[in-house]
């Protein structure tokens, strides 16, 4: 049960969150970030056991739902290991900085809530191995960033991002959902341990581009890859500790490891590799295009992490080997340097008031501990020697080298793409901390307290000492989790140098020509002015124009099809029964209407004049008095017509239900105002042309039913069983008090209520009111 009360265990105590707040105040931070610690403590303890697990994996089993074959399956490998530490691991850091970065906001204990439950079933997501399981705590986190994007929700900005963030992410899952149900229909199962030994199953099948098309889909939306990267940016409107765990280890690294889960399963095909490589090239070379353009501390970062996902999903697409080890080398590395970087850029808003770069300036001397730190991610994040980043980033460069396809253009996209991050390092890592001293909004700026510095502190140096021991990582984790995205095994090739080669003077040239940028970053500002106007057409424009037209549709089907008229409701749902119904009779079976009309008596005939009459009267008098009249002779001719095909018993309950009828509508029509005008001629022909339709179509149904029959008829049971179960010989009685006793105690009760609801009219008076 260890996997799964790990699991459940953020939802438990995010349930007592608040309590704890209110009791321990600041400190209550620290005492809930015990929980993610104990976490991280119990998923390393897998890591000893791991390269002796069966296939390098544990696969755990409860039942949930077993009449519909869903189980809380867990699959415990090298890649749910890795992402299940950095939950955890980055998790306690993101829980302890929050107790003080918030401290006295009033929702802190809400804030508890929420992100507790966010880790939890970020936690669920990667480490379940039932897909429908998988798909429940996947929609589970789309929901908890909702509501920790939006967790300042009076200020209409967040809500408006936790809103786009909710519906790009929504919209993929119910994709997904659809493609993952396809492949356990292809794959004969939901457990994914056994989807993933699958073989060539899914690339052989027809249904395998609809499958990569849908699941592609909600991986695209949920890790931000063009063209659905414009929410991500947009989700900065949550508070900075959301922002680093939603970058670092959480919710946009969703989709990247789904990816990385199915490789074995869908990947190693051409469609795969153009996909996830074409896509994620262009997402990791506008995610960095357009972090240069920006200012905003959170949002330079944020288009920095579409860049990384953009990176990691086209190392997926190529597929190699070296592409795996180099995709969760950079994955680590980036989850290190970036939950660092942005819990500095939380310090930066919390001691100085800065939230734009250019704000700031000269800070190393208010906070120098904050300014090392800084420096030292991002180092890693511009790959600089001897950071993990370095090591990642030339990893990188072999795996695009040496692509299968698209080796060239995949070559050039990664190398100016590094030379850009290398730009955006220097801008977070030299400008806010050097040169002249800005007069930053706070005064005076101060080093922040131990709860903000710990995250920093401890992510950023792992990032360096991780570097320096590349070899004991790989060999400890990072081929394990290669070896579950590539389906086979792997060998550790982590290595801090790897000697002169290609890769590492491409990684010199990105760096040198990345400097050069950054001396000229307000000069490639103004020269990439044009992207303001091309912005106006882009990604997020769209999703604007069909949200606007989202809602001028809905205002039209409202005015339309909800105008607050019943006429018109029932006009709308009888037209359109009448057209699939009659559509579907006449192309889809073979009717055959036998109307015989040989054995028609007189007296029977003129029961049925009569019965028109009475209907054409009904519809054509000007008095109500009249109509009720004639609508009560329609139900009593209806009665005779039981009583002459010897159901007399359904006669008599004709009769008695039809003059209850006409009394309660005589009484209330003595409490209902005269006519204030007629219906215009056109309108009383339209409603008979569609009464006449409706009628029509009633009559066929019933005529192609009495000579179609598609199974035995019930009449035989009810006749043999009335008697020994029933204990009645009147069978119509039987069938409506034993057989279809509920249904029958149903229709008493809509009458009682209709009953109830008429005496209230007539005893309503205007002047009680008053």
């Amino acid at each position: 049960m260890g996997v799964l009360l790990a699991v459940l265990s953020g939802f438990v105590i995010a349930a007592v969150a608040p309590w704890v707040h209110r009791g321990l105040g600041r400190h209550g931070g620290w005492v809930l970030a015990a929980l993610p610690a104990a976490l991280f403590i119990y998923f390393a303890s897998f890591l000893p056991g791991l390269g002796e697990a069966e296939g390098g994996r544990f696969i755990l089993e409860y039942d949930w739902i077993p009449s519909l074959g869903i189980q809380l399956s867990f699959l415990v490998d090298g890649l749910s290991l890795l992402f299940a530490l950095l939950i955890s691991g980055i998790g306690f850091f993101v829980v302890a900085y929050a107790g003080r970065y918030l401290e006295g906001h009033r929702d802190l204990g809400r804030f508890y809530v929420l992100i507790l439950a966010f880790m939890a079933s970020m936690l669920g997501l990667v480490l379940s191995s039932n897909l429908i399981s998988l798909f429940v705590f996947w929609e589970l986190t789309s929901i908890t960033s909702y509501l920790l994007i939006g967790y300042n929700h009076e200020d209409a900005k967040a809500r408006k991002s936790a809103l786009q963030g909710l519906f790009v992410t929504v919209a993929g899952g119910l994709a997904l959902l659809t493609g993952l149900i396809m492949m356990a229909l292809v794959g004969g199962s939901y457990e994914l341990h056994e989807l993933l030994t699958s073989g060539d199953i899914f690339r052989e099948h027809d249904w395998y581009m609809g499958i990569l098309l849908l699941v592609l889909l909600g991986c695209f939306t949920k890790s931000a890859q063009y063209p659905f990267h414009f929410w991500l940016p947009n989700a900065m409107a949550a508070p900075t500790p959301v922002s680093a765990y939603l970058h670092s280890a959480t919710m946009v690294k969703a989709g990247v490891y789904l990816m990385a889960r199915l490789n074995p399963s869908l990947g190693g095909t051409e469609a795969w590799m153009l996909l996830l490589g074409l896509f994620g090239a262009v997402t990791m070379f506008v995610g960095v295009f357009l972090s240069l353009r920006s200012t905003g501390i959170k949002q330079l970062l944020a288009y920095s992490t579409v860049m990384a996902l953009g990176t990691l999903t086209m190392l997926i697409g190529v597929g190699s080997e070296t592409a795996m080890l180099a995709a969760m080398a950079f994955l680590l590395a980036h989850s290190l340097y970036k939950g660092a970087l942005f819990l500095v850029a939380g310090i930066l808003d919390h001691e100085a008031g800065c939230k734009d770069i250019l704000q700031t300036g000269g800070l190393r001397r208010a906070l120098p501990v904050t300014t090392a730190f800084a420096g030292l991610a991002a180092l890693s994040l511009a790959g600089v020697l001897p950071a993990l980043g370095f090591v990642a980033k030339e990893l990188l460069f072999e795996a695009v080298l040496e692509a299968p396809a698209l080796a060239g253009l995949l070559s050039i996209l990664a190398v100016v793409s590094a030379m850009m991050v290398v730009a955006v390092a220097a801008i977070i890592g030299i400008r806010p901390w050097y040169g002249p001293r800005a007069d930053t909004p706070k005064r005076p700026a101060h080093e922040a307290p131990p709860a903000l510095l710990a995250g920093p502190v401890v992510l950023a140096s792992l990032g360096l000492l991780f570097g320096l021991g590349a070899g004991w990582v790989d060999q400890g984790l990072i081929s394990w989790a290669a070896a579950a995205v590539y389906g086979a095994p792997v060998s550790p090739y982590l290595s801090l140098w790897h000697g002169f080669n290609l890769p590492l003077l491409l990684s010199g040239v990105s760096l040198a020509l990345g400097l050069l940028l950054y001396l000229n970053w307000e000069r490639f500002r103004r020269f990439t002015g044009f992207m303001e106007v091309a912005n106006r057409y882009g990604p997020e424009a769209a999703y604007e124009k069909s949200m606007s037209g989202m809602v001028w549709l809905s205002g039209w089907q409202t005015r339309v099809l909800q105008n607050g008229y019943l006429r018109y409701y029932l006009l709308t749902i009888l037209v359109s029964t009448v057209g699939l119904v009659m559509v579907t009779l006449f192309t889809r079976t073979d009717v055959n209407i036998d109307l015989d009309l040989s054995g028609i008596l007189v007296h029977e005939a003129f029961i049925v004049a009569v019965l028109l009459m009475a209907a054409l009267v009904s519809v054509t008098t000007r008095s109500r008095l009249g109509a009720v009249a004639s609508l009560g002779a329609v139900g009593f001719c209806v009665a005779l017509i039981y009583v002459l095909f010897s159901a007399a018993d359904v006669g008599i309950t004709q009769v008695l239900v039809e003059t209850l009828t006409v009394i309660m509508l005589v009484l209330v029509l003595f409490r209902l105002p005269g006519f204030l005008g007629l219906t215009p001629m056109a309108l009383r022909i339209r409603d008979a042309l569609i009464a006449l339709a409706v009628g029509t179509m009633m009559a066929v149904l019933k005529l192609a039913a009495s000579t179609t029959q598609y199974a035995d008829s019930i009449s035989d049971y009810f006749i043999q069983e009335s008697q020994p179960s029933g204990y009645g010989r009147n069978i119509v009685n039987v069938i409506l008090v034993d057989f279809r006793a509920l249904d029958t105690l149903g229709e008493i009760v809509v009458l009682a209520l209709a009953a109830v609801g008429v005496y209230a009219m007539i005893k309503f008076r205007a002047e009680d009111r008053k």
